[in-house]
């Protein structure tokens, strides 16, 4: 199965489920659906950042300073998180992720997505899968917050990233 037969929870401006679609079709028709953003610092509170693969379906060769992604027909969001983390830096044993806020994220062009942020330590190695991270490193805020400056982010975790800085009041 492709990633983009993978079924979505179709989800309303409450994140109540409506129905269910597969993930190209939730994609293409700009669907409303459910995510996780992980947050994973090292030993030293340094912040995996990483650019993603040119395949990715959504935001293809941008940086992000989260792991994650979409969460599965009937899976929790705590589940969701665990497992895309895990995945993406290619690790077992992961703590669980310990839930910071739920937002909904609206580009304004037609993505929109609850999205559930998340932080974990991590001190052990990383093997990040080839299909989802192009480069990845660990770096410190102040070195973060200049790249914010230089890389091109997703919005998505641009959006997740402000308000874990507290610059965005008001998320449940």
């Amino acid at each position: 199965m492709s990633a983009a037969d993978e079924i979505l929870d179709i989800v309303d401006e409450n994140d109540q489920v409506i129905g269910q679609a597969p993930r190209g079709e939730v994609y293409a028709r700009g669907m409303r659906h459910r995510a996780v953003f992980v947050l994973v610092r090292d030993g030293e509170g340094r912040i995996f950042v990483h650019r993603r693969t040119e395949t990715k379906l959504v935001f293809p060769s941008l940086y992000d300073m989260f792991v994650g992604g979409v969460v599965g027909a009937g899976e929790s969001y705590d589940d969701a998180a665990s497992r895309e983390a895990e995945e993406e830096l290619g690790v077992v044993g992961l703590p669980r992720p310990v839930p910071l806020f739920k937002f909904l994220y609206d580009d304004g062009g037609g993505r929109t997505w609850w999205s559930a942020v998340y932080e974990v330590r991590w001190a052990g190695a990383v093997d990040p899968q080839l299909e989802e991270v192009a480069w990845y490193g660990f770096l410190g805020e102040d070195e973060m917050e200049r790249r914010l400056r230089e890389w091109e982010w997703v919005p998505d975790g641009r959006a997740a990233w402000e308000r874990v800085r507290g610059r965005r009041p008001g998320d449940a």
